[in-house]
């Protein structure tokens, strides 16, 4: 991850959830079975530059697994 959140994240929304993942296979297989559920929302990030921007971020979360593989779609300030 070549970013950093800086505080936490808002505007919090469900993309996908179970079988409507396109990954899902491959989050069961690293991860473990579970209620998978893609997310997205908004976050401070610092890049590795050391830059701070608002930005639009999604992942992955599933009960007990925590937040996986989070990923910085687009910049929103």
């Amino acid at each position: 991850m070549p970013f950093e959140i800086v505080r936490d994240i808002s505007q919090i929304e469900t993309i996908a959830v179970g079988r409507r993942i396109r990954d899902l296979p491959r989050l069961r297989r690293l991860y473990g079975t579970g209620r998978w559920r893609k997310l997205k929302g908004v976050a401070l990030v610092r890049l590795r530059s050391g830059t701070v921007r608002r930005a639009e971020v999604h992942w992955y979360e599933a009960h007990g697994f925590g937040r996986k593989e989070v990923k910085r779609k687009r910049y929103v300030d």
